[in-house]
């Protein structure tokens, strides 16, 4: 068992990285499959149509729904107020938002302001709240909340919601502690990707462009699964290009594909932000409890390519990366199986964990709570306040336990737990 307090590391002896972050060697662990537990059950209303409906097109961006949205005030639904944190306590009793972490939260990275909506989703009932609004708002952007009555209401999404880069310069879903938004389990539940033209290209670079711009708050996600879909990567939320924050939100038993060496993001998977600006996930929970695990051949709960993340009083347990054979893919494996929790993967880039708690995450191959590997050997960790304990699963670990890095990753931690 290693206790990491202040310290600051910067080890020189460099572990050769291959491809898409290839591990030194290939893992000795079998290949098991996972499974996302038992659905999870928040005794709210559910509204929205529960029959399959087949596989999703969102990755292409065809198929947008052509209801209208409907009310443009405000809207008057939503959980209780915690005085302590200023975030909105979800009416359910399914895991709460956030860790016990109190780091402070930089400007930018917070909730945005809602009190003037662009589209009220809802009437006031849950019947009134459909995936048929959820999807038309979405595509229009702009500040989005709910109207659908006192009680918790989950929508059954039976279409992926998606950012037209055309619309709106920035979006903001803000569910008010009371919604949940489902994938049913068969299909991905938002998609923004700037680099998708039927979502119409506003830019000669989309993979470095400012807009759009994407927050959710107070909203959880649930069901999620991107597995069929053409881009397999991000079971509740795929985000290409622009920038998207997460705040005071919930992910439960999303997942994406089980196999491959650079599959990633079982809730979330991000890549091509504006500038190389991090994405700020705060006080939000992925997993919480044993049968909510996140899912996906690598990075449980968040998965990415060349981007920086900044985790704030987050929670992420019971999350699993179940492919097998690492990456490059050992031979005779589909590869896969590293970062229980997070997969960050790429050159330049930095990842931050304030106040957060990683533990009892999974994985076949490497990384246990943390896979990070920087291919030109530039990026960096930097942890503070946190616990990264009972991450089960893996090897290659020459700095600390449970974080999988090349060996001259620079390292800087502070008054924080890592430990078997």
């Amino acid at each position: 068992m290693r206790k990491a307090t202040v310290v600051s590391l910067l080890v020189s002896i460099a572990l050769s990285g291959c491809g898409g972050g290839g591990s030194s060697a290939s893992s000795d662990s079998t290949g098991g499959t996972g499974t996302s537990g038992t659905t999870a059950s928040t005794g709210s209303t559910t509204t929205g149509d529960t029959s399959s409906s087949g596989t999703s097109t969102a990755s292409t961006g065809t198929g947008t729904s052509t209801s209208t949205s409907t009310s443009t005030s405000t809207s008057t639904s939503t959980g209780s107020s915690s005085s302590s944190t200023g975030f909105v306590t979800f009416a359910d009793t399914l895991p709460a938002a956030g860790s016990e972490g109190t780091d402070v939260v930089p400007a930018g990275a917070g909730l945005e302001d809602t009190s003037k909506s662009d589209h009220v989703i809802g009437s006031g009932t849950p019947a009134s709240c459909t995936s048929d609004a959820v999807v038309t708002a979405v595509a229009a952007g702009g500040v989005i909340t709910f109207n659908c009555g006192s009680a918790p209401v989950t929508i059954q999404m039976t279409a992926t919601a998606q950012i037209f880069n055309n619309a709106a310069p920035t979006t903001v879903i803000d569910g008010g502690g009371l919604v949940t938004l489902s994938g049913m389990g068969q299909r991905r539940i938002l998609y923004m990707n700037t680099c998708d033209e039927n979502l119409v290209w506003t830019t000669s670079a989309c993979q470095d462009q400012e807009f759009p711009q994407l927050t959710v708050q107070n909203l959880t996600f649930t069901d999620g699964n991107a597995s069929t879909e053409t881009i397999p990567e991000g079971g509740a939320i795929y985000a290409g290009g622009g920038r998207i924050k997460v705040v005071n939100s919930r992910f439960f038993n999303n997942t994406c594909a089980s196999t491959g060496p650079d599959t990633a993001g079982g809730a979330i998977y991000s890549t091509n932000q504006y500038q190389g600006l991090p994405v700020y996930v705060v006080h939000s929970t992925f997993g919480g409890e044993s049968t909510l695990s996140n899912i996906c051949s690598n990075g449980g709960a968040l998965g990415s390519i060349g981007v920086s993340w900044t985790l704030i009083n987050s929670l992420l347990t019971y999350n699993q990366a179940v492919g097998n054979g690492g990456n490059p893919a050992a031979s005779g494996t589909p590869g896969g199986g590293s970062g229980g929790a997070i997969y960050n993967d790429g050159d330049t880039m930095v990842l931050t964990i304030d106040g957060s708690q990683l533990s009892y995450n999974q994985v076949n191959a490497f990384g246990s709570a943390i896979f990070f590997v920087s291919d030109d050997l530039t990026g960096s960790i930097a942890i503070t306040d946190s616990t990264i304990t009972g991450n089960t699963g893996g090897s290659w670990y020459p700095t600390y336990p449970q974080i999988s890095n090349e060996a001259s990753t620079q390292i800087t931690v502070i008054n924080s737990d890592i430990a078997d």
